[in-house]
């Protein structure tokens, strides 16, 4: 099972994810897409596992299956050491309560005909939490914590910003005081100037709720910077993962390596060469056989049409699923611009 090496390994993770596969049937009913490929990873409590990859490389996926929005097809969820797919209704009504999500699209994930104060209540009247007066009295708490002012209660979602509305939704999402965030692109549909403050926010409640988070994003620049462990994914498979300052400092998989050349260095006065792959990401109904990135791998050899490397720590908890593991990095330098 992977692992990271930090003070809190020894520590139960909150969320394990173990072998977890989704295939969805086509409507031919002969073929299936493989969305989810045999992903583990871990989530400790107090940190924030930063998911990232391309458009379709079923990370969406993950948090669906993870909050039981959907079945996996195969593999292990487990939520503070109780298997999520082995649950009753009733502990499958409490782990609702204690896992929420922020999702991408702050204006579809809002009910127009409701007020912001009905919104933020809604989760708390499900639940039964409180009285009447003092659910009021948390939804002020609520904006108050994700900065806005009360009287935003009485608004409704089509009279807000873009970046107003994905706080009425992190402050919906906070409501019953989660154990698990799961943040689905939370920035992403956002301006940028906008996605700054809500980035902002975000790593600011983290830290003063001490809230376990996965943060999905295409972005490697975001994950950076609200992540403390990062996990790359690559059509549907894991190929990289670690603390992120071992991830960022030397990525061990090339694909990793792609991703952060698109990112800039702020430090540096010459901006970092961004490196383009060429072609387009494989069916995930027909996956390349080996490794799935080989088709697109600048350094990729015949061992790597041929057999499916495995996840292997190269160094204190940061593993790869390359077949050149740590030479991977000499080879990228070798042959591309850094």
């Amino acid at each position: 099972m992977l692992t990271f090496d930090n003070n809190e390994k020894n520590v139960r993770p909150l969320l394990e994810v173990k072998n977890l596969v989704k295939r969805f049937s086509l409507s031919s009913g002969k073929e299936k897409v493989s969305a989810v490929e045999n992903v583990s990873f871990r989530v400790f409590r107090g940190r924030t596992l930063g998911l990232v990859g391309e458009s379709g490389s079923g990370k969406t996926t993950i948090a669906q299956l993870i909050l039981r929005i959907i079945p996996p097809t195969a593999g292990q969820i487990i939520f503070d050491g109780t298997d999520i797919e082995r649950i009753d209704r009733k502990k499958l009504f409490q782990f609702r309560r204690e896992s929420q999500m922020v999702f991408q699209d702050s204006y579809s994930s809002l009910d127009p005909k409701m007020r912001v104060g009905r919104i933020i209540m809604e989760p708390l009247n499900i639940h039964r939490v409180g009285t009447r007066a003092k659910r009021i009295e948390r939804i002020a708490e609520l904006l108050q914590l994700v900065q806005l002012r009360p009287e935003f209660a009485n608004l409704y979602p089509q009279q807000l910003s873009g970046g107003q509305r994905q706080r009425v939704g992190i402050a919906r999402a906070l409501a019953l005081d989660p154990r698990l965030l799961v943040c689905d692109e939370p920035a992403s549909a956002l301006d940028v100037s906008i996605q700054a403050q809500i980035l902002n926010l975000l790593r600011s409640l983290q830290r003063r709720l001490q809230l376990t988070t996965l943060f999905i994003s295409h972005d490697l620049a975001v994950v950076r910077f609200v992540a403390d462990d990062i996990a790359v994914l690559y059509l549907g498979k894991l190929v990289e993962i670690g603390p992120k300052s071992l991830v960022l400092r030397e990525p061990k998989h090339p694909y990793t390596r792609v991703l952060l050349s698109a990112v800039p260095k702020a430090a540096e006065s010459k901006q970092r060469v961004a490196i383009v792959l060429k072609g387009e990401i494989p069916s995930a109904v027909h996956p390349p056989s080996g490794c799935r990135f080989h088709t697109r791998c600048p350094i990729a050899q015949s061992i790597c049409h041929q057999e499916e490397p495995v996840m292997s720590d190269i160094d204190s908890g940061h593993l790869v699923a390359c077949h050149f593991g740590d030479s991977a990095s000499n080879r990228m330098n070798a042959m591309l611009p850094t």
